[in-house]
């Protein structure tokens, strides 16, 4: 069995409104599941149709990390009990991908640990976007599709027209991501050099590169407590910028964020649905990845390339 494999569209209960868009995109229904929660907070994922051989797509961002990941991970198993033919993990947002190294003694690795829990629930591949860390691709033994938001943010940019465009890195960290855009849109870069305390807390920061009269685009991955963001926007703004937009794919928005971001020199945040946001903001902007994802299943379901969906 292999294309004759009909394809099916799942989601976990956090993603629905995305996979709904997704399956919308590709022209079929989602698939019909439901979830039983007992008295003492467990819980169990059922499928209510049939996957016997079929081709299962399950679309389940991993925030709040743990409750979701684990619903996921039940979905897996579900769908190999029930004699799926392929099942394929689409996160459009991979929880812990924070944790891909030792970076102080005894602590995990918490992104591998994923991997492993992903593989052996069952799944035959991995679908992802803007991981934090490109090497957690090689922390798995099956295929992973990694997929990037500057395919949806490139042509958006350009749309603005904006005069003096500068592309900024948030961190050093970001460096390579910020380079990237940099060299495709033919723009300078500058870089933000911070000094971290603690997790989610800044202490020194300082621009390299000349902002002044520029308007400056920050790009990352993520954006959690806003902190690092805002903070480089206002010294941005001090170093005599016009304005200062961030592009970040995954719109954790934790603790302070929205206060932050509404108080700040941020004149518009664009990022993606990979996450729901938690409250209206108009500073921010949201871009679907439900396209890209749709046509990167139809590719991989007729087993074509999907390097028509990547910019850089």
């Amino acid at each position: 069995m292999s294309l004759t494999a009909p394809i099916k569209i799942f989601s976990g209960s956090e993603t629905k409104y995305l996979a709904e868009k997704i399956a919308e995109s590709y022209g079929t229904n989602l698939g019909r599941t439901s979830k039983q929660r007992f008295s003492d907070g467990e819980f169990q994922p059922s499928y209510e149709e049939t996957v016997r051989g079929s081709h299962v797509f399950i679309v389940q961002s991993t925030f709040q990390p743990t409750e979701n990941l684990f619903e996921l991970l039940l979905m897996i198993d579900a769908a190999k009990r029930a004699s799926a033919y392929k099942i394929v993990a689409v996160i459009p947002y991979f929880g812990y991908a924070r944790q891909d190294r030792k970076d102080k003694p005894r602590v995990s690795i918490g992104a591998k640990l994923v991997a492993d829990l992903l593989e052996a629930a069952g799944v035959s591949r991995v679908m992802t976007m803007d991981l934090h860390a490109d090497q957690i691709q090689g922390f798995f033994n099956i295929p992973v599709d990694h997929l990037y938001a500057s395919s949806i943010f490139t042509p958006y940019l350009r749309a603005l027209n904006l005069e003096n465009l500068t592309i900024a890195a948030p961190d050093m960290g970001g460096s390579k991501r910020a380079y990237a855009y940099s060299t495709y849109l033919g723009t300078p870069v500058v870089i933000s050099h911070k000094s971290r305390s603690k997790a989610n807390e800044i202490g020194e920061m300082k621009v390299i590169g000349d902002v002044k009269d520029k308007n400056v685009v920050i790009v990352d991955d993520m954006i959690d407590t806003a902190g690092t963001i805002t903070k480089a926007a206002d010294i941005m703004m001090e170093n005599g910028a016009r304005s200062v937009r961030v592009m970040a794919t995954h719109p954790i928005l934790s603790g302070p964020a929205y206060e932050r971001i509404q108080n700040s020199s941020i004149t518009e945040l664009i990022v993606t649905d990979t996450i729901p946001l938690k409250q209206a903001c108009d500073k921010i902007t949201v871009l679907s990845v439900a396209d890209l994802f749709a046509n990167t299943i139809k590719s991989v379901y007729n087993q074509r390339s999907i390097s028509s969906n990547f910019i850089f």
